[in-house]
């Protein structure tokens, strides 16, 4: 069980290269850090953690560019969808879709 506490109170979660962690303000750090968009969708019932899905927009220290996230959590199973956010139409998408674990 991934999500099964509100997001402040949540053990960290290891998605292929990213580590999600609940900080105490209610908002997802990604790798340390905070994103700049937060939005929970519940897929069954509210405040059901094992059926939801976290988008986050947040800016990639690396690159430069933006990164688009998308945590889906389904009974009991999650992945995290991350795009490279393209600074034109012509760019090649650059995307990754990596299972998550319980981080060690």
């Amino acid at each position: 069980m991934l999500l099964s506490l509100p997001l402040s109170s949540m053990a960290a979660i290891q998605c292929g290269g990213y580590t999600l962690k609940g900080g105490s303000d209610g908002w997802m750090r990604i790798n340390g850090i905070k994103p700049e968009s937060q939005k929970i969708t519940f897929l069954k019932t509210k405040d059901d953690y094992d059926n939801v899905k976290l988008q986050w927009m947040l800016p990639d220290p690396e690159t430069g560019r933006y990164l688009g996230m998308d945590f889906i959590k389904r009974d009991g199973k999650a992945i995290l969808n991350v795009e490279a956010i393209r600074m034109n139409m012509d760019e090649p998408r650059v995307f990754g879709t990596y299972d998550c674990v319980k981080a060690k």
